[in-house]
């Protein structure tokens, strides 16, 4: 419980950029693929992107290739999202997730410890 807390999340205009951070507290995921999920009101959870142990395999949703960017620092058990050139659609709660396997996933099913989010609000 509690081991990963997302923060950066804000209100923003459309074309703007915010980078999401996810820090691990009381335990190290430097040997788990990381993922990114957004849910937006009345609708379901949505891949962003994953993320291998070492950063060397990324992976993306197709609403978000191209503009948003996923990376991780085992140095400080964080991991980050940045994401540019937002649009009114990527309005959601941002949660990080640290999977059992060494390699991210889109489904959420890979993944076993999950931070409680933060509200990225973009306007047009």
């Amino acid at each position: 419980q509690g081991q990963l807390e997302e923060s950066g999340g804000g209100l923003v205009q459309a074309g703007d950029s915010l980078r999401l951070s996810c820090r691990a507290s009381s335990r190290r995921f430097s040997n788990n693929g990381m993922g990114w999920f957004r849910q937006a009101p009345g609708k379901e959870r949505e891949f962003v992107a994953a993320i291998s142990w070492n950063g060397g395999y990324k992976s993306y949703g197709d609403s978000v290739k191209g503009r948003f960017t996923v990376s991780r620092s085992n140095a400080q058990n964080t991991l980050y999202l940045q994401m540019d050139s937002l649009k009114p659609d990527d309005t959601a709660v941002y949660y990080c997730a640290a999977a059992r396997g060494a390699v991210g996933s889109s489904s959420a099913s890979a993944y076993t410890y999950w931070g409680q989010g933060t509200q990225v609000t973009v306007s047009s």
